[in-house]
Order: C-alpha cells, then sequence, then structure tokens
C-alpha cells in the first residue's frame, strides 16, 4: 500500500493557492504523477487509491502547526509495500525549505514507519534553487542524507506539455516558463488540450478555474484569442466551440457580445467572414460572435 500526503501551510495569505494545488492534485493524482514523475509512475497501482483522513503536526520550535490534507494509501505494482508519497506544493521560495522536508519526512515516517516518497511542488515566480537534499553529519560519519524530489513549475517548458493532453498538465501551463508574448498562445493551448479530453463538467470547471487564477488575459489578449481560434484548423476549432461550461461559453462569448456592444462589429464581422470560409454553419457563428443570423446570412450572401 502507498500513502500519500499533502502537506499546506496554515496561512491565510497562501489559502487560496494552497486550496487551488490541493484540489487539482486530490482531483488528478494519476495524471499529476504521470505528467511530472514518469519514472516513479511506473511502480503506483493508481486502482488502489484510498483517501485517508487529514493528520495536523505541530512545529514546537517554530511555533506553527502543519496540516497534511491529502493521504491516500494504494500499494506499488506487484508488491504490498506500503509506501508515503509526501506533496508539498510551495508558492514562495524559503532558504530552509529542504529542511522543513526533512521535518516532514521524519513526522511522517515517526507515524506511519513506511517508507516515504517526498515531492515539492515549486510555483513560486522565479528560477532560484532550493537544495534537493538535507545532510546531517559528524566529522567522523555522515549521520543522514535526506533527498526529495522537486517540481519546479517555472523552469519546465510549457510547449513539452501539449501533446499528451493531460488535464493535470494543462491547467499547471499557467505556472509554467512562458514568455509575456506567449500568453495567448499558451491559453489557445489549454483550450485545444481540454477539448480533446472527456472530462464531466465538475472537473471541466476546476482546470478551467486554476487556469484563470493564474493566466488571465486581459481585453485586448481575448480580442486576438479569438482571432487566433478562428486560425485553427476547422476540426479543432469545432472541438473549441463544443466545450460544455467551457471558458469558450463564458468569456470568449461574452468577451465578443460585450466587444459589439462597445462597437467593434467590424471585428465580429472578420471572424464570422473566416468561419464561412472554413464552411462553418451559420448557427455555430452566430453563437461564436454573438452576431445576429439576419447578418450573417447576409455577410454569406456578399461573399457568394
Amino acid at each position: 500500500m502507498i500513502t500519500t500526503s499533502i502537506v499546506y501551510e496554515e496561512t491565510n495569505y497562501y489559502i487560496d493557492h494552497d486550496r487551488l494545488f490541493k484540489e487539482l492534485i486530490k482531483t488528478f493524482f494519476q495524471e499529476f504523477i504521470e505528467a511530472f514523475f514518469p519514472e516513479e509512475y511506473g511502480y503506483i497501482d493508481f486502482s488502489q487509491l484510498t483517501f485517508l483522513d487529514k493528520e495536523i503536526y505541530t512545529d514546537i520550535v517554530m511555533g506553527e502547526k502543519r496540516e497534511v490534507d491529502i493521504l491516500v494509501e494504494t500499494k506499488l505494482k506487484g508488491k504490498d509495500t506500503i509506501v508515503i508519497v509526501h506533496i508539498e506544493p510551495q508558492s514562495y521560495f524559503q532558504h530552509e525549505f529542504h529542511e522543513r522536508m526533512f521535518i516532514y519526512n521524519s513526522r511522517l515516517y515517526e507515524h506511519h514507519r513506511k517508507p516515504i516518497l517526498p515531492i515539492a511542488v515549486f510555483s513560486y515566480p522565479n528560477k532560484r534553487d532550493i537544495p534537493t537534499q538535507f545532510t546531517i553529519s559528524f566529522p567522523t560519519l555522515k549521520i543522514h542524507e535526506f533527498q526529495y524530489l522537486q517540481l519546479h513549475l517555472i523552469k519546465k517548458n510549457w510547449r513539452a506539455f501539449i501533446h499528451n493532453n493531460n488535464p493535470a498538465a494543462a491547467a499547471l501551463l499557467s505556472k509554467m516558463g512562458y514568455a509575456e508574448e506567449e500568453r495567448i498562445q499558451v491559453k489557445l493551448e489549454f483550450l485545444r488540450m481540454l477539448s480533446k479530453m472527456e472530462l464531466n463538467p465538475a472537473k471541466m470547471e476546476l482546470l478551467y478555474g486554476f487556469f484563470e487564477t493564474y493566466l488571465r488575459l486581459n481585453e485586448k489578449e481575448e480580442e486576438r484569442m479569438r482571432e487566433e481560434i478562428t486560425k485553427l484548423p476547422e476540426h479543432e476549432m469545432n472541438q473549441v466551440l463544443k466545450l460544455p461550461n467551457s471558458y469558450f461559453e463564458k468569456g470568449i462569448k461574452q468577451g465578443i457580445k460585450e466587444g459589439i456592444e462597445q462597437g467593434k462589429l467590424i471585428q465580429g464581422i472578420e471572424i464570422a467572414k473566416k468561419m464561412l470560409g472554413k464552411g462553418i454553419d451559420v448557427n455555430s457563428i452566430r453563437e461564436f460572435t454573438g452576431l445576429p443570423k439576419e447578418m450573417i446570412e447576409d455577410i454569406k450572401k456578399e461573399m457568394d
């Protein structure tokens, strides 16, 4: 059996961050491990996952409480070995973080007396390194050497994750290393990835909410996004348009309607022309642009 724990700090400032990461990783635990820790993924039997009650530890020296929000038990493939996988999201740089991971590891081992696989997920917005090990030594011997795995999102190339349609990777594109001018492309790829997944509305909402929290386009970027969607191959554009409870329905379509109300009718007409040129039906164009059906039919006649 493997026990998976996700530890979060009790601080009001980071509570939204912690909740979002906890919910994402808990909902897509298998996909998260598969995307970012493929070697470890091969050892875990994900059919045996059982979520357990959270645990709370007190750091007497620092005078703080640490809460283990998620514990999951499962088995290693082909074995009955119980292991604890400890995952801790970290949203800010901390010099002594590696020591804190060691303390967590010690407390978890004391409680469960099982092997532990510790993982840290760094989402802070810089590339400052944190040691991957914590060593305790004496001049005559090395007493203890603790090591843990790191996922430093800002150091990940977002383009390396856009072809596997992994929901955890799709959401975390928003925290990876992309240039300012790539923001629109990152979001477009996020939409394309989700349009190819078969997820229920609740999971769609989770992914959209997470992504929007960390990468929200401004009005001008939204306008460019609408243009980019019309440039997609027809089958991909249709997939995006069919997303349930989607960013398209709540964001893009609303953005276009607001644009038309503000006198940006020309943009809507240009988009309609491009969609007509791709053979998209009038009703779909009406839903996408917010233009009246009669106007789209008139544009179509002019193009014919």
